[in-house]
């Protein structure tokens, strides 16, 4: 029997955070699932823990070798789904409740939309950070423009999100930074979404994400970012949102010189609204770019003066 829902999730290393994760499965009120971990781990740490679930949990497990790297471990484990839904789970992040997926099938029984998505908890080890939900306001905003994304990622990790099994294609293996984003626009982009008023997914944070591990690393936003513009068109600029955000990305990685940005572009170089954006930058000093009041203002300029 094809189930209702595709629990994808893929996997590498972090065992203790996986069986975390296997527990919180189990725990759910709804149970028409099927459970997919694809792995690329170097070792058998994670397939151990699988096997020890196998008679509590129908695990279907797949090692890859070589490993896929992320995204496309994720979109492997999606390609393998059978399930109506694909409910991504990251092995780190794990359900709020034992009946958070429970509510996820009834919006999505109950509603017209092919993207669903939940508040979620933040939590470092056993403690809370934070707890988000996307405001009235944001939903408006997003189902007015997607790139109200570009002030923020309202939505958050993929784990808080279930999408209707109906795509060819899912996770841009081009990006690695900004690929849940990017994602996420074209989803807002294509149709109808809902987004849950309650905190279901408790996300983990720590230093083993790869969020963390790219955080302030030129190499990686640079040329993402670049990507990203010209893969939904640099014409995207002329909204102040967007183009408030690529001012945040060269102010936050402290670019002084044109060059810097060159370096980590190979042969498709900057468009010239951005080689625009970065002259009227370096026009002053960074400890000036620095001061939140500043910064908007000489941003509001550069907008208009670049236009």
């Amino acid at each position: 029997m094809t189930p209702l829902i595709s629990i994808c999730i893929p996997a590498y290393k972090n065992p203790l955070l996986l069986g975390r994760l296997f527990d919180s499965i189990m725990a759910q009120d709804f149970k028409d699932y099927e459970v997919i971990c694809t792995d690329d781990s170097p070792n058998e740490e994670v397939e151990d823990v699988v096997n020890t679930y196998q008679a509590r949990l129908s695990i279907q497990y797949l090692h890859n070798s070589p490993a896929l790297g992320s995204p496309a471990n994720w979109n492997k484990a999606i390609s393998l789904a059978k399930g109506e839904w694909i409910k991504i789970m990251h092995c780190d992040d794990w359900f709020a409740s034992d009946g958070a997926l429970g509510v996820f099938v009834e919006v999505a029984k109950n509603k017209t939309a092919d993207f669903i998505f939940s508040g979620y908890h933040l939590v470092n080890n056993t403690t809370l950070v934070k707890t988000h939900i996307t405001t009235k306001r944001d939903i408006r905003k997003l189902k007015q423009n997607p790139l109200w994304l570009f002030k923020e990622n309202f939505i958050g990790s993929p784990s808080t999100v279930m999408i209707k099994n109906n795509r060819e294609t899912w996770y841009d293996t081009n990006l690695k930074w900004v690929v849940d984003f990017e994602f996420y626009y074209w989803m807002l982009k294509d149709g109808p979404f809902i987004s849950i008023d309650a905190a279901l997914i408790n996300i983990g944070q720590g230093s083993h994400q790869i969020t963390s591990q790219v955080f302030r690393d030129r190499a990686v936003e640079i040329p993402e970012n670049i990507y990203m513009l010209n893969k939904l068109g640099v014409g995207i600029l002329n909204n102040i949102v967007v183009y408030d955000y690529y001012w945040r990305v060269f102010r936050n990685l402290k670019i002084r010189r044109i060059s810097e940005v060159e370096a980590h572009l190979g042969e498709n170089g900057l468009p010239q609204r951005i080689i625009k954006l970065l002259n009227f930058q370096l026009k002053f000093k960074l400890k000036y770019l620095q001061v939140g009041v500043i910064s908007k203002s000489l941003m509001l300029m550069s907008y208009i003066t670049g236009k």
